[in-house]
């Protein structure tokens, strides 16, 4: 359990008072305390203000959901237009709070134009410990415009690399081979990788031992190839391909091949690779190496 740090609470308590005294002192300056108290005097509340209000945001909750509803039911396979799906959803939602509240309060008998200008000074004092959600708005909505990435891409930011599964106005969810998915603030969305317009390659490396006969192997590796594109189109898009010796090991030749994959399938088909290898190599008697000790005694 993690240790509680009572020095470390009370500072961010004093923090929170001063922080709270300075917006209660800039409120009462400018006056805006005072207006909003004039403004919500004639907000008169009786049964059928509120039956009204029920109403009204029954009626906006019931349209929200309906365009979420056509929306969902629009399917297309263009990743542009699944991004753009996605965000308009996401801002549906605020929408669609911000008019209930903007409407409830005119039906109570509200002045919503001095609330309005209230809040937006209030907006002004805060804004600068909101600066982050403001940045997280703004980086999205310009990458949509740019088309940075859409739904369906595969990225890699931050060294996490996964399938985007949704873009909202503030955060976008990316999910990895594993299942895990991440949701990264808009404006954390920096030096970006879209590996979705460009084939990626998956590699294998395999040893063999000095002792094996590298030209006849050597040989027989194109055959080995084009049988294993052949049981695994699935996940590669051409015929892998040798590199040649990768390195010199202490224990084995290692020889190096890549192929040519869509990026969902870059661990999938180098999984295959691997193994399609190591049993071709068996069957013409060539056998993986392992780490091996020689001793010499006098």
């Amino acid at each position: 359990m993690k240790k509680f740090n009572s020095s470390g609470f009370a500072v961010k308590l004093v923090v929170f008072a001063i922080l709270c005294a300075a917006f209660v002192g800039i409120g009462l300056v400018t006056g805006v305390f005072e207006s909003f108290v004039g403004t919500f005097k004639g907000i008169n509340l009786n049964v059928t203000s509120i039956i009204k209000v029920l109403v009204m945001a029954a009626l906006v909750l019931a349209v929200e959901n309906l365009i979420l509803l056509i929306m969902s039911v629009l399917k297309t396979e263009n990743r542009r237009t699944q991004s753009v799906i996605s965000i308009v959803g996401n801002a549906l939602r605020y929408i669609t709070a911000v008019v209930i509240l903007g409407w409830g309060l005119t039906i109570l008998g509200a002045d919503v134009g001095t609330v309005v200008a209230g809040i937006g000074i209030l907006a002004l004092i805060i804004g600068f410990g909101a600066n982050s959600l403001i940045a997280d708005l703004v980086t999205g909505v310009f990458m949509i415009f740019e088309n940075q990435y859409n739904i369906g891409d595969y990225i890699e930011v931050g060294g996490f690399r996964g399938k985007v599964t949704s873009i909202g106005i503030r955060t976008t969810c990316i999910e990895d081979p594993g299942g895990n998915v991440k949701i990264i603030n808009n404006s954390d969305m920096s030096n970006i990788l879209n590996r979705s317009d460009h084939s990626s390659k998956a590699v294998s490396t395999i040893g063999i031992p000095y002792e094996t006969d590298l030209e006849a192997l050597e040989e027989k590796i194109p055959g080995m190839l084009k049988e294993i594109y052949d049981r695994h189109s699935d996940v590669m898009l051409s015929e892998p391909k040798y590199l040649g010796v990768d390195e010199l090991a202490d224990s084995a030749v290692v020889l190096k091949f890549i192929a040519e994959v869509d990026d969902k399938n870059i661990y999938s088909a180098g999984r295959v690779l691997n193994r399609e290898l190591f049993l071709c190599f068996r069957k013409v008697g060539v056998n993986v190496p392992f780490p091996q000790v020689d001793v010499h005694q006098k």
